[in-house]
């Protein structure tokens, strides 16, 4: 229970952190035309297009992103901690503070910062292609460059760069074009990879 408490107590601390700027600029900037969930995307889903269509292509770039990650983090060598690794051996009791730690800790507060805040407001300003490459190249230095740093690797920062970044992509395309602006699909399925990843270490 102490780990689903500390856990649970910093996913709010960091989501808290997270959402910090995004409010204080719509506060100075939307605060009267739009409720600041729905200004950062956390609103009901509204489908565009055939959504078997959106799910098919949904599980070809998780099996296609997971897949080639896997092979990536698999030459790195065992010293270096990945995503979810703090929860490594602890058992099914940890489940509960893995779910936190992929729902909350991670993907809640990384969609409202890169698909619900960077890529909306850049959107605004210069559209969507803009704004979807510039919030996917961000995302995915948040992930290549601990990296990087950890190996000491160019080829490996580089990887781990493109892989989430191209991920990223994903997540802003089907969220902006498939899914009325919503974060929600892109915060489901962000929580879904990286509890799967974290339980996997258990």
């Amino acid at each position: 229970m102490s780990v689903f408490i500390s856990e649970l107590i910093g996913a709010l601390l960091q989501l808290v952190l997270f959402a910090f700027i995004p409010f204080i600029w719509w506060l100075v900037s939307a605060r009267k035309r739009k409720g600041f969930l729905s200004w950062i995307g956390l609103k009901r889903v509204q489908v565009n297009g055939k959504w078997s269509a959106t799910l098919l292509v949904t599980l070809g770039a998780v099996v296609c992103y997971g897949l080639l990650t896997k092979l990536v983090t698999a030459s790195v060598s065992e010293g270096i901690t990945t995503a979810g690794s703090s929860f490594a051996g602890m058992g099914v009791a940890a489940l509960p503070a893995v779910f936190v730690y992929g729902f909350i800790r991670t993907g809640l507060s990384e969609e409202i910062v890169f698909r619900g805040f960077i890529l909306k407001r850049i959107s605004d300003k210069w559209g969507f292609t803009a704004g979807n490459i510039i919030q996917a190249l961000l995302f995915g230095a948040l992930h290549g460059v601990p990296f990087g740093l950890a190996t000491q690797n160019v080829w490996i920062t580089i990887i781990m760069t493109l892989l989430p970044g191209a991920f990223g992509w994903f997540q802003g395309w089907l969220n902006e074009k498939r899914s009325g602006g919503s974060i929600i699909p892109s915060w489901l399925l962000h929580g879904i990879i990286n509890t799967l990843v974290a339980a996997l270490s258990l």
